[in-house]
């Protein structure tokens, strides 16, 4: 192949990604769980609905040096659910911090003796607190971990365990999500 048709092609997929490209959105969650709008989808949350979800949070981040793909997924359930009509007031959503995902949420301190770096989840959980969401560590998994609640952020309420704020809550009508 020449280099003319190497340039044709790349040009001509360069150009096709443009037309096609979208910028992602931040509907309720400012800044973080960046979504696209998918105008031909035919399922989509009710916009009148309410919404009351608890999101069991236990995935340890890949990288601790970059924001856990998981708490960054929380932001994008929410913002989804905005796309589709979904007013914030009628998203109702609780995420109850536990094992490897405790480190998500300790503070800066703490998290930089550990990592040498700021805890880059910290912006995300403040988005996510700004935007009405409850966020609780399971002082049972902190405790696992040699960690104190001095440790954690004083974005997140401590619980007595994730186990307690899931029977708390899910009787309450809150729908169970594994993140």
């Amino acid at each position: 192949m020449n280099k003319l048709s190497l340039i044709t092609i790349f040009l001509s997929f360069a150009f096709s990604s443009f037309s096609f490209g979208q910028t992602a959105q931040f509907p309720i969650v400012k800044g973080y769980g960046g979504i696209y709008q998918i105008p031909e989808a035919t399922e989509r949350p009710d916009p009148d609905g309410e919404y009351k979800i608890i999101i069991d949070l236990v995935s340890a981040s890949d990288d601790p040096k970059q924001i856990n793909r998981m708490v960054d997924n929380i932001a994008r359930m929410i913002n989804l659910h905005g796309l589709a009509g979904v007013p914030n007031e009628n998203m109702k959503v609780k995420v109850a911090i536990h094992g490897g995902a405790v480190f998500t949420i300790l503070n800066d301190a703490y998290y930089e003796k550990l990592y040498g770096v700021n805890n880059p989840n910290l912006p995300v959980f403040k988005a996510l607190k700004d935007s009405g969401v409850d966020l609780y560590v399971c002082g049972q998994s902190l405790i696992a971990r040699g960690m104190k609640p001095t440790d954690v952020s004083d974005q997140a309420e401590l619980a007595l365990s994730m186990l307690t704020t899931l029977t708390k809550f899910v009787p309450q009508g809150y729908m169970l999500l594994r993140f």
